[in-house]
């Protein structure tokens, strides 16, 4: 049975929201919309135009696959195609995060994602949604093992190495200066082509390393109030990813929204308000609930405040 559509004003309600994960994505955010009244022919159109495209794929399925009724409408869609792969795809990602919000069971979860695979073998969209389970509900060797088969498909896949980033960080919470997450995040930047993204992922790194430490005890839990972002280590990474995005910044990609906010949060907690306050000019009003929300902060207040800082208007 398909589910009922929401009740009217639902647009409105989300337009007030301070987050939303379509960041500036309009195109993405109107076919969420018309998913979140069944209408899943927008979904299909916008995944057909996506096409081979995988860091802006993988960042649209995972959008459209939280909405609520995401997984029902999938399923209605494969009723009229069976043979589609971005349904079974979009269907497997729903499952994945009614399984992060205990609402399936994860084996089964799991077995979808594989047979959804399994329909398109060069696809690493279906591997995102078993990285986005085991990142939370898995042992970090299955998590390093399903990273591998992200990468085999797309080397340089934005958000699986996120992901990676986040769970390795959490290995071991005592203050080690030399955690196993630097050297993983170093590495990814210097086997990336020079223009990527994944050039502020040793950031991304020291953010997530921050929120364990934080939430450990071992560090502040007010930001700017420890010595994290200060060490020589610290400033050496920030000014390399603040250089990299002054020659490389990348307009297109489908998640800089997201680096420019962990890179705004790490130049503002180093006391750095000048390059902050360009990198919040950047964002506008796409905040992200990460890292702002680090270790466990009330996000949107956090955001607007160092950035009414950065930009003198406090």
């Amino acid at each position: 049975m398909s589910p009922p559509p929401p009740p009217l004003g639902r647009g409105r309600r989300r337009a007030a929201q301070a987050f939303d994960d379509a960041l500036d994505d309009d195109e993405l955010a109107s076919a969420r919309a018309a998913l979140a009244q069944g209408r899943w022919q927008s979904a299909r159109s916008l995944l057909v135009h996506t096409g081979d495209d995988w860091d802006r794929r993988g960042h649209r399925v995972t959008v459209l696959a939280k909405e609520p009724y995401s997984a029902p409408w999938a399923r209605e869609w494969l009723l009229a195609e069976p043979d589609s792969a971005d349904a079974s795809i979009l269907l497997a990602l729903a499952l994945v995060h009614r399984a992060l919000r205990g609402k399936e069971k994860p084996a089964r979860v799991r077995e979808v994602c594989r047979d959804a695979a399994a329909l398109v073998p060069n696809d690493p969209t279906p591997w995102l949604g078993l990285l986005m389970l085991e990142r939370s509900l898995g042992a970090v060797d299955e998590a390093v093992r399903v990273f591998e088969a992200v990468r085999a498909r797309y080397a340089d896949h934005h958000h699986a190495h996120h992901l990676m980033v986040a769970r390795l960080a959490e290995r071991d919470g005592g203050a080690d200066p030399l955690h196993e997450v630097y050297d993983f995040a170093n590495w990814a930047a210097e086997q990336a082509p020079a223009d990527s993204p994944l050039a502020i992922l040793p950031v991304v790194a020291h953010a997530e390393r921050y929120r364990v430490l934080a939430a450990a005890g071992h560090e502040s839990a007010d930001p700017n109030a420890c010595g994290h972002w200060a060490g020589r280590r610290a400033r050496l990474v920030m000014k390399a990813a603040f250089d990299w995005w002054l020659e490389w910044e990348q307009d297109g990609h489908p998640r800089r929204l997201i680096d420019l906010n962990f890179l705004a949060h790490a130049k503002y907690c180093e006391g750095r308000g000048a390059e902050a306050a360009a990198l919040f000019h950047r964002i506008g009003e796409h905040v992200t609930p990460a890292p702002w929300s680090y270790p466990d902060r009330d996000p949107y207040p956090a955001f607007r405040a160092a950035r009414a800082s950065a930009l003198g208007t406090a």
